[in-house]
């Protein structure tokens, strides 16, 4: 018996929503909040709160829904395209918190950037994707995007050895877990078919604590209520043109991950609600955050793989995760037990959400019935691959 979708713009009763959008959550925070950790350990301070990049995220998610009209299920989560040039000029002199305003009006140009960009495709429509990005290309390109996560996910799952050793608990957990997101995927019927991802988090956490491998100081040591730490921006040129650019790799990711999404949901998501609204949605995400001190968003691939595998597509339940990271922000000892989950947990998961991804672009090409006789087509993707 075939799962039921659970489409786009459909309603979820509030007790079958909440466990989906925790699934969600739980997709999307492990990378989020990794973002502001690097900039901290690299500046050796906090520059970032953690705290206001979830309150961020979820505010912009849903800014980024209300623009889609209701019609692209994403989530926004910390960019990492930015993180090399703004570290250089967080750590260019030892005033790393001034520095870090500085970052922030290059965010805000980047955001602007993704604005313009999106008012100019809303000008001149998107036919010109369908030259330059035919199914021989789009394809491997949305195969290569769940390839390059997935070297992420196999790091991430302990899979390559730090100093020439490998964690041996590290693997033991990804690999269990990745074992059972897969069975709960193929077994699971009924509403426990939908949260294959959510039980398989469950299980790898208490296999963790069973065998000593969750850190519980950070339970132990947050504060109940928390209020976010907000960091205003300043303008310098200098800054704004180094990170400029980063802005450029995230609109190429964005299509890319739209084009994604799109065929995982079976909509043509960029021509309605449109690659414009889209783009102008992550931007003004972008822009908000750097006014108060977070990081830029984009569009999360580990969203896109639990949509895939549950085949839960509902934007009511990606608000709702959204709703539950702006709660999050302002409830420390919360946000603490989610971050106390092992990396190789979210790694076992991670290994199939991004595989999933790497299938679809395959998938792609299949539907589409792209003749591989004809030359033209037989080197494009070729070339895309290598």
């Amino acid at each position: 018996m075939s799962r039921r979708i659970i489409q786009v713009n459909e309603k979820v009763p509030f007790l079958t929503a909440l466990p989906l959008s925790f699934q969600h959550l739980f997709a999307m925070f492990g990378a989020s909040v990794l973002v502001p950790f690097l900039f901290n350990n690299a500046a050796g301070a906090q520059v970032i709160d953690p705290s206001l990049v979830l309150l961020m995220n979820g505010i912009g998610t849903l800014i980024y829904l209300f623009l889609c009209q209701g019609k692209a299920p994403a989530f926004l989560g910390s960019s990492f395209a930015f993180i090399a040039p703004a570290i250089s000029i967080i750590t260019s002199t030892a005033d790393v918190q001034a520095n870090f305003s500085k970052v922030l009006g290059g965010f805000i140009l980047s955001g602007l950037i993704f604005s313009l960009v999106a008012i100019l495709i809303g000008k001149v429509g998107t036919k010109w994707l369908d030259v330059v990005l035919p199914p021989a290309a789009m394809g491997p390109i949305v195969a290569l995007i769940g390839l390059e996560l997935g070297s992420t996910a196999v790091g991430m799952a302990g899979l390559y050895p730090t100093e020439g050793v490998y964690d041996t608990k590290a693997i033991i957990v990804s690999l269990f877990t990745l074992a059972v997101v897969i069975l709960a995927s193929i077994l699971f019927r009924g509403f426990f078919s939908i949260i294959p991802v959510l039980f398989a988090v469950i299980a790898g956490y208490v296999l963790s604590a069973a065998i000593g491998y969750v850190d519980f100081t950070g339970i132990k040591e947050a504060s109940f209520i928390t209020l976010p730490n907000v960091v205003f921006p300043t303008f310098d040129f200098t800054a704004m043109l180094i990170i400029a650019p980063a802005a450029l790799v995230v609109i190429s990711e964005h299509i890319g991950h739209l084009f994604v999404t799109g065929n995982i949901v079976g909509k043509d998501l960029i021509k309605d609600p449109g690659l414009h609204r889209s783009l102008l949605g992550d931007g003004l995400s972008t822009m908000l955050s750097g006014f108060t001190g977070s990081v830029p968003t984009t569009t999360y691939g580990e969203n896109m793989g639990v949509m895939a595998i549950t085949k839960v597509y509902s934007v009511w339940v990606i608000g709702g995760a959204a709703v539950i990271s702006i709660i999050l922000a302002f409830f420390g000892n919360l946000s603490a037990v989610i971050s106390s989950i092992p990396v190789p947990v979210m790694g076992g998961i991670c290994i199939l959400l991004f595989g999933v991804i790497a299938a679809s672009g395959i998938r792609m090409l299949v539907e589409a019935k792209v003749d591989y006789s004809q030359s033209k087509n037989l080197i494009l993707t070729a070339v895309i691959f290598i």
